[in-house]
């Protein structure tokens, strides 16, 4: 299978229903509309959408099912990024290579603006309900989830852990809170709901949830290692603000070499937990080793 290929159709799917999911830019108050979409189509690789559809497809989905879902999660994500870019959070002025919403429209209209894109997204997921092959008693409950995984005992949570973990000295369970919640709980949200929507067996859920966890803590490891070495050309950003701030990374507590062996340690279990989807599984161990063999 060409993961290449995978990964550009649906991404291309994904952009598609955004545009049309989005308020137009010439619909009032214009400001707000042009700077949410100013962040979703700056970029990204649309890995989280991306990881629904992937989730849906491999317990017998179909990409178009699962769509409003997906792209809710894409909005919950850059939401994330806009306030995460913030002056007082982590002051970045570059993403994916562009200038950070708050530095193009102001930090009063970035703060909006992630506001309106959290908000519509749930409206997204709310909207997944009018596809009629989808189960949709499970709709409740997706809703649920996607909330809980973004809240304080989820994405928000960590990065509280991570503010109040800035140039202290922690232990890994610290850090590795931070990373779970930070990162990996929307990315293994978004292969739950993914086979949720799709009325899957549990232990097909379980699989791919705990699948997602091992994705995400891999995730941001490599991450921390590429803002140590990566290419700023290809992350669109400069490099080395995590030792600038101080903040608390894999390759800061152990080193780049041994936090890259525990990346790879963590992409061969979640590999193992696709086992139970066979030859169906593929698409998901090719996206596995992308994350850890990523360089952007």
């Amino acid at each position: 299978m060409d993961l290449k290929k995978y990964l550009d159709q649906k991404r291309e799917i994904i952009d598609e229903a955004l545009n049309q999911y989005l308020p137009l830019e010439t619909e009032y108050p214009q400001t707000i509309h042009e700077a949410m979409r100013y962040s979703v189509f700056a970029g990204g690789k649309r890995l989280r959408p991306i990881l629904v559809i992937a989730a849906a497809e491999v317990v017998g989905g179909r990409a178009e099912e699962v769509l409003p879902t997906a792209c809710g999660i894409e909005l919950i994500h850059t939401f994330s990024l806009i306030h995460d870019d913030l002056p007082a959070i982590d002051n970045d002025d570059y993403r994916r290579g562009k200038l950070t919403c708050h530095k193009v429209f102001g930090e009063d209209m970035a703060i909006l603006a992630g506001d309106g894109l959290l908000t519509h997204a749930f409206q997204m997921l709310a909207q997944n309900s009018e596809i009629k092959t989808i189960n949709k008693q499970a709709m409740p409950l997706v809703i649920k989830e996607v909330a809980g995984a973004i809240g304080t005992l989820g994405l928000i949570g960590g990065q509280v852990v991570d503010i109040q973990s800035e140039g202290k000295e922690i232990d890994l369970p610290r850090l590795e809170y931070i990373h779970t919640h930070k990162t990996g709980a929307l990315i293994a949200i978004s292969l739950k709901v993914g086979a949720m929507l799709m009325d899957a067996q549990e232990e097909e859920i379980e699989a791919l949830f705990q699948y997602g966890k091992l994705i995400g803590l891999a995730f941001q490891i490599v991450d921390d290692i590429l803002n140590v070495e990566g290419d700023e050309v290809q992350l669109g950003k400069p490099v080395g603000s995590d030792l600038r701030q101080k903040k608390a990374t894999y390759p800061a507590l152990f080193g780049i070499e041994e936090s890259r062996q525990k990346a790879r340690r963590l992409i061969e279990e979640a590999k193992k937990e696709l086992e139970i989807f066979g030859e169906k599984g593929e698409i998901l161990r090719l996206l596995a080793d992308f994350i850890v063999e990523r360089t952007f």
